[in-house]
C-alpha cells in the first residue's frame, strides 16, 4: 500500500499545488485559460500522439475494451439520471450531473498516472476510454441537457445541442492526436528526428502542466461558484455526495463486474486491460465538465463541488483501488 502511495502522491501533490497557487492568487485567475490552452492544444496532444504511435494498432482497436467501457458509461449515465431526476432537478442539471459521474479525468490525470503505475500496456484501454467519453458520453449528456430547452429553427434543442457537441469534438485536438498516432502506429511511421524531439519535449511537459492546471481550474471553479451562488450549502451534500459515490465507488465496481462477465462469456478481454479500465473508472471526475456546465447554463457550483470532492477523495480511494486490484 505504501508503495502505491509513493507513486500516486506526486500526481495529487501537483494538483494541490495548482489549487493553492490559484486560491492564494499567486497564480492569477486570468492566467489559467492560457495554462489550460498550453496543455490542451500543445502538451497533451503531443503526449497522446506519442502514446498512440507507440501502441500496437490492435490494442487501439480492441472491441472488447470499447464494449465494456461503453456499456458501463451508459449505465452510469442512466443510473445517475434516474437518481437525480427523483430529486426533481431539471434536465440541464441532471445531465451534467450524469456526465460528471461517468466522465473520469482521463486526459489530464489518468494518462500520466496509469502510465506510471502500469506501463505501456495501459495505453490502449486508456485511449479507447478517452475517445468513447469525448464522442459518445459527452454528446449524449449534452443532448439530454437540452430536453427542457425550447426548440429553435432547425430542429429540436437536444439535436442542436448534439450538433454543437460534435462540432466541439471536431475542434478538440485530443481526438485528432490520437487518430494521427494510431495511423502512425498502423503505418509503422516515425516523425523526422528534430520534429520528434520537439514533440517529445512537449509531451514530457504534459504531465506536470496538466496536473497543476487541474488544481488551478478547481480553485477557480470553487471561487466562481461561491461568487455566483448556485446550490445552497445546506443542500449541497444531498445533491453532491450521491454523485461522488457513483463516480468513485459504483463506476469502478460496475466496470469490474462487466469485465468479469465479458471474460466469463469468452470475450477476448485481457486481465491487464480490465485492470486498466477499472482504474480509469476510479479516477476523479473530469475538470472540463465544469466549463461545459457553465457554457450550457447548468448549476456550475454543484458540478464544481462534485469535481473537487472526487479529486480530494480520490487521493485516498484511488490507491485503495490499486491495492485491491493487485
Amino acid at each position: 500500500m505504501l508503495a502505491v502511495f509513493l507513486v500516486t502522491f506526486p500526481f495529487f501533490a501537483l494538483v494541490a499545488a495548482g489549487y493553492l497557487a490559484a486560491r492564494s492568487r499567486l497564480l492569477p485567475l486570468e492566467a489559467i485559460p492560457g495554462l489550460n490552452a498550453f496543455v490542451l492544444f500543445f502538451a497533451l496532444p503531443c503526449m497522446l500522439y506519442r502514446f498512440g504511435a507507440g501502441t500496437p494498432i490492435a490494442q487501439l482497436l480492441d472491441g472488447s475494451v470499447a464494449l465494456v467501457w461503453g456499456v458501463a458509461a451508459l449505465l452510469v449515465v442512466a443510473a445517475t439520471v434516474r437518481l437525480t431526476r427523483r430529486g426533481r432537478l431539471g434536465w440541464n442539471d441532471t445531465a451534467f450531473g450524469a456526465l460528471v459521474a461517468a466522465f473520469p479525468n482521463t486526459g489530464f490525470m489518468g494518462v500520466p498516472l496509469l502510465a506510471a503505475l502500469l506501463g505501456a500496456a495501459a495505453t490502449g484501454p486508456v485511449i479507447i476510454s478517452i475517445v468513447f467519453d469525448m464522442v459518445v458520453t459527452s454528446s449524449l449528456c449534452i443532448a439530454l441537457s437540452r430536453l427542457d430547452a425550447p426548440a429553435h429553427a432547425g430542429g429540436s434543442a437536444a439535436l442542436q445541442a448534439a450538433r454543437k457537441a460534435l462540432r466541439g469534438i471536431v475542434l478538440n485536438p485530443m481526438p485528432w492526436s490520437i487518430l494521427l498516432g494510431a495511423a502512425a502506429s498502423a503505418a509503422q511511421w516515425r516523425l523526422p528526428g528534430p520534429i520528434d524531439r520537439t514533440v517529445a519535449m512537449l509531451a514530457d511537459a504534459a504531465s506536470p502542466a496538466a496536473l497543476f492546471t487541474i488544481g488551478a481550474v478547481l480553485a477557480r471553479g470553487a471561487l466562481m461558484a461561491r461568487a455566483a451562488g448556485g446550490t445552497p450549502r445546506r443542500g449541497a451534500a444531498a445533491q453532491v455526495l450521491p454523485v461522488v459515490l457513483i463516480k468513485l465507488l459504483a463506476h469502478p465496481l460496475l466496470v469490474a463486474g462487466l469485465g468479469a462477465a465479458a471474460r466469463a462469456a469468452g470475450l477476448p478481454l485481457s486481465q491487464g486491460a480490465l485492470v486498466t479500465l477499472v482504474l480509469v473508472a476510479a479516477l476523479p471526475s473530469a475538470s472540463n465538465v465544469s466549463m461545459l456546465a457553465e457554457r450550457f447554463g447548468a448549476d456550475n457550483a454543484r458540478i464544481a463541488r462534485i469535481i473537487l470532492w472526487t479529486t480530494v477523495a480520490a487521493f485516498f480511494t484511488f490507491p485503495l483501488a490499486v491495492a485491491w486490484l493487485r
